[in-house]
């Protein structure tokens, strides 16, 4: 299969916090290599402070590496030029923690829907408005939601928002940054289940970040775990899953049950 995008070695520090600037660097990532192919979905699992943000930050290109490289289809992103960089956004997209946070309050859904089509594609104004209502259709949404405004809807319909907008340009990975973790477990479930509906008939692979060992189980067919800025684990996503590591063990051991029933031990 195809690698879509690859950190390769990858490094990251940064200077210090001290009152006056000064201060040693942290070093957040050290030698890191993470790849995501065709179709797959790959579940980068870590506790808060491991690293894992900051790895989604270099993998979008959102920030440049002190060390290593981060390859789109075997090309590195920095250095791209213009016509570079537009298919790389193409694609790869992101959906993050935050959904209210990430869209402007102000605009309607149908513009914020629209927003990298604008950019990215070359459809005109009605193809625009046709591609955004069948994409509020695909994540469960209706076309007529266009001409609300975010703060009309819900959490987790905003969160299908952002959704939809990452899917607009047809992207072949979309990387997922804690996309459910401000949602209630009824809600992380119905997104997870969308967004596997989505991998099978669209073929989209995704890159999902996460600290929950459950949605890693439901969704993905790999794990990767980061500790202290480095990468202790990758494997298959099994059942029972299992890992070598100490820190990726204790993440298991973390894992809540359902319900408290399932808490107490057998009589």
């Amino acid at each position: 299969m195809t690698v879509l995008l690859a950190a390769e070695a990858v490094e990251k520090r940064y200077a210090g916090q001290g009152a006056f600037g000064g201060g040693p660097a942290k070093t957040v990532l050290r030698g890191v290599s993470l790849s995501v192919r065709e179709g797959e979905s790959v579940a980068l699992l870590g506790a808060s402070g491991s690293g894992k943000s900051t790895l989604a930050r270099l993998m979008l290109g959102l920030e440049r590496p002190d060390g290593g490289t981060v390859r789109c289809l075997g090309r590195p992103i920095d250095g791209l030029d213009a016509a570079g960089r537009r298919a790389f956004r193409r694609s790869v997209q992101a959906v993050f923690q935050d959904p209210l946070g990430a869209v402007n309050p102000r605009h309607r859904i149908g513009r914020i829907v629209a927003e990298p089509l604008r950019h990215l594609t070359d459809l005109d104004a009605p193809g625009r408005a046709a591609r955004v209502a069948d994409l509020l259709r695909l994540v469960g949404l209706a076309p007529e939601d266009a001409g609300r405004l975010p703060g009309s809807l819900s959490g987790g319909q905003v969160q299908r928002v952002c959704i939809a907008r990452a899917l607009a340009p047809e992207p072949r990975l979309i990387l997922l940054d804690e996309a459910v973790s401000n949602l209630d477990l009824v809600l992380q479930i119905q997104i997870m289940e969308l967004l596997a509906g989505l991998r099978d008939r669209l073929g989209t692979a995704f890159l999902f970040i996460t600290h929950d060992v459950r949605l890693v189980r439901r969704f993905c067919s790999r794990v990767a775990v980061l500790h202290d800025g480095e990468l202790v684990e990758d494997r298959p996503v099994r059942s029972p899953l299992v890992f070598d590591h100490p820190a990726a063990r204790a993440l298991l051991g973390a894992v809540l049950p359902a319900t408290p029933e399932a808490a107490r031990p057998p009589r």
